[in-house]
Formats: structure tokens, C-alpha cells, sequence
């Protein structure tokens, strides 16, 4: 009679102990695997391994939200991008292979995401005109000298605007980013104007591109942007969106 009470007893607590686990374990709904980041930087007049690779990273990073692996050795782009979900192109230095190229426009047109930073939304390539054209929307030949200038978010509603202040400022270049006419539509997010012109020129926005999900960044030129909760909060809502989170 012990003995039947005794498993009697072990079973309930099997059972409930089975339970409990279950119990603990969070629905498929509640886990986002950390998005998979392939970073891509290297060339001129910027630091690419303290800002992109350093401060970007760990950004990204927090929290669990990405795993990032940065290169700036074009070459690998091609082998990496089949497990990556996100593209983020800081680089200005050329990205000449063929293969290359046409994998970065599959990976898009797969629905896959590509961030545009602020080094990668310049007219870098004479030989690849589709890459501003059709990625980036248009790009920029000029800039501002390094210097202050506000930034205004003109569509708060945007995932990648979400808790962004409406207005800030920082020490940065103004990147003179202007639309294709013929190319691939934007929807801008944020503008940027300095206190001395009446200029005013995107400096957060959509390309429209038919299935992936492009964003580009003008800001990023060194401190002033990298370390700025803004521009963090920014980088980090672009990852999530351009992944389809």
C-alpha cells in the first residue's frame, strides 16, 4: 500500500514538473532570433573600424537584437550573404566584382534588407550607376563642412522613427543627398538643414524598392552621430524594419 501511495505520488510530481516546464518555456510568438547582420565598410576619409565597426556593432548588439559580423573585405560579401537577413553597406571603397554585384541585387529582390550608411549614399561608382540609381534612389557629390546642423523627423509614424525625438542636433556632414528622378522613389523620414542655409536635404529615408527593404542614413560621419542616442535608436529601428520585424 505504501508502495502504490509512494508512486502515487512521484507520478503527480512527474506531472507537474513536466508542467511547470512547459509552463516556463516562452510560446514561439515571444522569440525573435536575433537578426543576422552582415556589415560591410572599408575606404576613405572616415573610420570605418572605430565607428561601423566599434560603435555600430555594439549598437546593434545590445540587447540581443542582431548578431553582427563587419568586413571590409568586399571579396567576401558574395559568400556571406546567403545567411545573412540583413545587408548594411557602409563601404565607399568599390565593390568590383560582377558576381558581387548582381548578388546584392538578388539578395534585395529575395525581399532581404539593406541598410545604406552614410559613406555608402555617395556617387562612389562611375561603373556601377544602378547601385545608386535603383538601391539608393539618387545619392550625393557634396557636403556641408563638418559642423552643427538639426535633423527634423517628418513622418513620425515610420517604424524607423519610433521614439526618436522629433528634433535634434549634432556635429556631422550634411550630406547634399538628392532624389533620381528616374530612379527608384523615396519616401523621406527626416530631413537636415544647417542654421546658415535654407536648404534642406533627406537625411533618413525609404527607397521604394519593388521587394526589398532599403534605408539610408545620411548621418554617421564620427562621434558626434555614432554615440548620439538619436542615431542609435534610429540604426537600430532601420535593422529591425529592413528585416521585417
Amino acid at each position: 500500500m505504501t508502495y502504490s501511495i509512494s508512486r502515487y505520488l512521484l507520478t503527480i510530481l512527474l506531472v507537474l514538473a513536466a508542467f511547470v516546464t512547459f509552463a516556463a518555456k516562452p510560446t514561439d510568438k515571444s522569440v525573435k532570433k536575433a537578426i543576422r547582420v552582415l556589415l560591410v565598410g572599408g575606404g576613405s576619409s572616415h573610420d570605418f573600424d572605430k565607428w561601423y565597426k566599434g560603435e555600430d556593432v555594439q549598437t546593434l548588439q545590445k540587447d540581443g537584437l542582431a548578431t553582427v559580423e563587419y568586413t571590409s573585405d568586399p571579396t567576401t560579401i558574395l559568400s556571406k550573404l546567403k545567411d545573412v537577413d540583413v545587408l548594411y553597406l557602409s563601404n565607399n571603397q568599390p565593390i568590383a566584382d560582377e558576381a558581387t554585384r548582381k548578388a546584392i541585387f538578388a539578395f534585395a529582390d529575395a525581399g532581404k534588407g539593406l541598410v545604406l550608411a552614410h559613406p555608402a549614399l555617395w556617387y562612389n561608382w562611375k561603373d556601377w550607376p544602378e547601385y545608386n540609381q535603383k538601391l539608393v534612389g539618387g545619392g550625393s557629390n557634396g557636403h556641408n563642412k563638418y559642423g552643427p546642423f538639426d535633423v527634423t523627423i517628418t513622418n513620425t509614424n515610420h517604424p524607423v522613427t519610433k521614439d526618436v525625438p522629433k528634433q535634434f542636433d549634432l556635429n556631422d556632414e550634411l550630406y547634399y543627398y538628392i532624389a533620381d528622378t528616374s530612379g527608384t522613389p523615396i519616401e523621406v523620414l527626416a530631413t537636415a538643414k544647417a542654421a546658415d542655409s535654407d536648404k534642406v536635404f533627406p537625411s533618413l529615408f525609404i527607397v521604394k524598392y519593388p521587394k526589398g527593404r532599403i534605408v539610408g542614413i545620411a548621418l554617421g560621419h564620427d562621434a558626434a552621430s555614432h554615440t548620439i542616442a538619436p542615431y542609435q535608436t534610429i540604426l537600430r529601428n532601420a535593422v529591425k524594419w529592413a528585416a521585417g520585424q
